[in-house]
């Protein structure tokens, strides 16, 4: 009678993930991985290690010459391919490096998506063409110091001063731990008015005005491949038509940040991935008592749980991306896709960890990487707490964010 395979299946084919999408799409999805491959993944360790990313622009224009920045939006030289394609990406990317992932998310779904969305036609012309290249990069400033999970609260500001509708739009506060900051070209800040009515609007400040900073944050121990910075804005003097025409209040940058949640449920996945397989192989060639530790029941316990918790992730995000899509997803579902995979991600990742033993801790291998870059992504663009309280509403119709 045969025992079945000895040497091991792959995951994905394991559970026919492959099976849920397009030739297409699966060639999406490998050349995105062979551009890893080639150029990143072998080189993410060292950066990781030592704080940096040495090319941040040519890097982008890497990524712009593949079709990946705003892959998911259309005209001014967008792909405008489906959301399905961009989770693939976003999988790809993040198997690679969260920082990667977050690199290419906040210039394409945050940056670009908030000006092809809430933009005039003229920022759109002036602006979107060069960031779907990589040669112009953005950035989305709404996070302050002292307000992360509640945006309606911050302090930058945006005044008036002149008459009329031509009147100049004065800016002042600051904005933290903003991916692309430092090497941003034109940052998107979102600010509250003074003039009556008051009002949280959008501005596109060119990094070159005078008063704007960017310094780079250090001392990271997460993302440590990934450029983050505090924005700073000290009289900052717009013209009138700096401001995004067509959002007025907190649905504006949410409704930005919804559209990058979307991209993490995809791109935890690629960190779910990338340690599962670290673990796998870990688990077929060490040897401990006379045999491969894969051999031992409780190590096996730990894959098959691991592997069941990927899979159902892929499931969701493949099913998110659908309702995308056919333009029927919610905020909600989005929050589900962004509350569950990142956290099962993050176990999956402690739990390879367990299998490498002393090895787990070593950038020989990702998977410490990954669970430390996981603990940024856990909390970033909604925190286990706010995610769980938009699904609580959705369930019971009570508010219990106050």
């Amino acid at each position: 009678m045969s025992r079945g395979p000895r040497t091991g299946v792959d995951p994905d084919r394991l559970a026919a993930l492959d099976g849920l999408f397009t030739a297409e799409q699966r060639q999406i999805a490998a050349a995105v991985r062979r551009l890893c491959d080639a150029e990143i993944t072998p080189k993410v360790p060292l950066w990781f290690e030592a704080g940096e990313l040495p090319d941040p622009r040519g890097l982008m224009r890497q990524f712009g010459e593949l079709g990946l920045l705003g892959m998911h939006l259309s005209g001014y030289g967008c792909a405008g391919l489906p959301a399905t394609d961009y989770g693939l990406a976003c999988r790809e990317l993040e198997a690679c490096d969260s920082g990667i992932r977050s690199m290419v998310s906040v210039q394409g779904s945050l940056a670009m998506y908030a000006i092809w969305r809430f933009g005039s036609e003229e920022q759109k012309q002036q602006w979107l063409p060069g960031m779907a290249t990589g040669e112009t990069i953005g950035c989305f400033g709404l996070t302050e110091a002292d307000h992360g999970s509640d945006p309606a609260g911050m302090q930058t500001s945006a005044r008036r001063d002149g008459q009329g509708e031509q009147a100049d739009w004065v800016l002042n506060g600051s904005k933290m731990w903003i991916t692309n900051g430092s090497i941003a070209d034109v940052a998107v800040v979102w600010a509250q008015t003074t003039d009556s009515p008051r009002d949280i609007r959008g501005f596109l400040v060119p990094a070159s005005t005078p008063g704007f900073t960017a310094g780079e944050i250090a001392h990271k121990l997460s993302l440590r491949a990934s450029v983050t910075a505090e924005l700073v804005l000290q009289d900052v003097r717009l013209p009138a038509d700096a401001v995004l025409p067509a959002a007025t209040g907190l649905a504006g940058p949410l409704s930005c940040l919804t559209e990058a949640r979307y991209g993490i449920a995809w791109g935890a996945m690629g960190s779910a991935r990338s340690s599962l397989h670290a673990a796998l192989d870990y688990a077929r060639s060490r040897e401990q008592f006379g045999k491969p530790i894969g051999g031992f029941q409780l190590t096996q316990a730990k894959l098959a749980d691991m592997l069941a918790e990927y899979v159902k992730g892929m499931l969701l995000a493949v099913h998110l991306g659908r309702l995308k899509d056919a333009g029927e997803i919610t905020t909600e579902q989005v929050s589900l896709g962004k509350l569950n995979n990142v956290r099962e991600a993050l176990q999956i990742a402690r739990t390879a960890r367990t299998i490498l033993g002393a090895n787990g801790i070593s950038l020989e291998y990702p998977v410490i990487r990954h669970a430390a870059n996981l603990e940024s992504v856990l909390t970033y663009e909604g925190t286990v707490e706010m995610h769980t309280l938009i699904l609580g509403q959705a369930l019971t119709g009570q508010n219990a964010f106050r």
